[in-house]
Protein backbone atom coordinates (compact mmCIF):
# COMPACT_ATOMS: atom_id res chain seq x y z
CA UNK A 1 0.00 0.00 0.00
CA UNK A 2 1.47 3.59 -1.13
CA UNK A 3 1.81 5.68 1.78
CA UNK A 4 2.77 9.40 1.49
CA UNK A 5 3.76 11.20 5.12
CA UNK A 6 3.09 14.37 6.13
CA UNK A 7 4.30 16.67 8.34
CA UNK A 8 5.44 20.24 9.49
CA UNK A 9 2.11 21.21 10.57
CA UNK A 10 0.23 22.36 13.58
CA UNK A 11 -0.21 26.45 15.01
CA UNK A 12 1.14 29.83 13.39
CA UNK A 13 0.17 33.38 14.33
CA UNK A 14 -1.09 35.51 11.25
CA UNK A 15 1.96 36.59 9.31
CA UNK A 16 3.79 33.67 10.84
CA UNK A 17 5.08 30.88 8.31
CA UNK A 18 5.09 26.56 8.65
CA UNK A 19 6.64 24.46 6.15
CA UNK A 20 5.06 20.78 5.34
CA UNK A 21 6.73 18.19 3.91
CA UNK A 22 5.62 15.15 2.34
CA UNK A 23 7.98 12.07 1.95
CA UNK A 24 6.64 9.40 -0.87
CA UNK A 25 7.92 6.18 -1.89
CA UNK A 26 10.64 6.25 -4.27
CA UNK A 27 8.31 3.29 -6.57
CA UNK A 28 6.24 6.26 -7.22
CA UNK A 29 7.83 9.92 -6.41
CA UNK A 30 9.80 10.38 -9.98
CA UNK A 31 7.21 9.29 -11.89
CA UNK A 32 4.72 11.76 -10.23
CA UNK A 33 3.50 15.34 -9.86
CA UNK A 34 3.31 16.21 -6.70
CA UNK A 35 0.71 18.51 -4.34
CA UNK A 36 -0.70 20.12 -2.04
CA UNK A 37 -4.77 20.44 -1.42
CA UNK A 38 -6.36 21.40 1.69
CA UNK A 39 -9.99 21.51 3.25
CA UNK A 40 -11.54 24.33 5.50
CA UNK A 41 -14.06 22.74 7.51
CA UNK A 42 -17.50 23.29 5.51
CA UNK A 43 -15.42 23.68 2.58
CA UNK A 44 -14.70 21.83 -0.35
CA UNK A 45 -11.53 20.53 -1.24
CA UNK A 46 -9.08 22.56 -3.08
CA UNK A 47 -5.68 22.53 -4.59
CA UNK A 48 -3.12 24.63 -3.56
CA UNK A 49 0.28 24.09 -5.29
CA UNK A 50 1.45 21.71 -8.05
CA UNK A 51 4.81 20.67 -8.92
CA UNK A 52 5.19 18.44 -12.01
CA UNK A 53 7.10 15.65 -12.09
CA UNK A 54 9.77 16.21 -14.41
CA UNK A 55 10.22 20.23 -14.53
CA UNK A 56 7.46 22.98 -15.90
CA UNK A 57 5.50 25.26 -14.31
CA UNK A 58 4.03 25.14 -10.89
CA UNK A 59 0.34 25.52 -10.02
CA UNK A 60 -0.26 27.84 -7.61
CA UNK A 61 -4.38 28.86 -6.64
CA UNK A 62 -4.89 32.17 -6.56
CA UNK A 63 -5.38 32.75 -3.08
CA UNK A 64 -2.07 31.83 -1.91
CA UNK A 65 -0.07 33.11 -5.10
CA UNK A 66 2.77 35.02 -3.58
CA UNK A 67 3.05 33.83 -0.15
CA UNK A 68 3.55 29.60 -0.99
CA UNK A 69 5.99 28.25 -2.71
CA UNK A 70 6.18 24.38 -3.77
CA UNK A 71 9.59 22.19 -4.23
CA UNK A 72 10.55 18.81 -4.44
CA UNK A 73 13.95 17.46 -3.61
CA UNK A 74 13.89 14.17 -5.42
CA UNK A 75 16.63 12.26 -3.81
CA UNK A 76 14.90 12.45 -0.77
CA UNK A 77 11.61 11.65 -2.11
CA UNK A 78 10.08 14.74 -0.36
CA UNK A 79 7.67 17.88 -1.82
CA UNK A 80 7.31 20.43 0.35
CA UNK A 81 5.26 23.67 0.91
CA UNK A 82 6.85 26.55 2.34
CA UNK A 83 3.87 28.81 3.37
CA UNK A 84 4.92 32.70 4.40
CA UNK A 85 2.42 35.27 5.45
CA UNK A 86 -0.47 32.60 6.61
CA UNK A 87 -3.58 33.80 7.34
CA UNK A 88 -6.87 32.54 9.31
CA UNK A 89 -8.12 31.90 5.79
CA UNK A 90 -5.23 29.53 5.44
CA UNK A 91 -6.21 27.43 8.38
CA UNK A 92 -7.34 23.59 6.87
CA UNK A 93 -6.14 20.41 6.90
CA UNK A 94 -3.49 20.05 4.23
CA UNK A 95 -2.76 17.17 2.29
CA UNK A 96 -0.29 15.47 0.22
CA UNK A 97 -1.14 14.15 -3.05
CA UNK A 98 1.11 12.32 -6.05
CA UNK A 99 -0.40 11.89 -9.28
CA UNK A 100 1.81 9.39 -11.71
CA UNK A 101 -0.73 9.86 -14.55
CA UNK A 102 -2.89 6.77 -13.64
CA UNK A 103 -3.73 7.01 -10.38
CA UNK A 104 -3.69 9.17 -7.28
CA UNK A 105 -2.23 8.39 -3.76
CA UNK A 106 -3.07 10.68 -0.73
CA UNK A 107 -1.85 11.39 2.61
CA UNK A 108 -3.44 11.66 5.93
CA UNK A 109 -3.38 15.05 6.09
CA UNK A 110 -2.25 17.43 8.49
CA UNK A 111 -3.65 20.07 10.38
CA UNK A 112 -2.96 23.86 9.53
CA UNK A 113 -4.38 26.76 12.09
CA UNK A 114 -3.45 30.11 12.16
CA UNK A 115 -4.36 33.07 15.07
CA UNK A 116 -5.48 35.86 14.34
Amino acid sequence: QVRLVESGGGLVQAGGSLRLSCAAPGSIFGSSAMGWYRQAPGKQRELVARIPRGGGTNFYADSVKGRFTISRDNAKNTVYLQMNSLEPMDTAVYCCNAYDYVRQYWGQGIQVTVSS
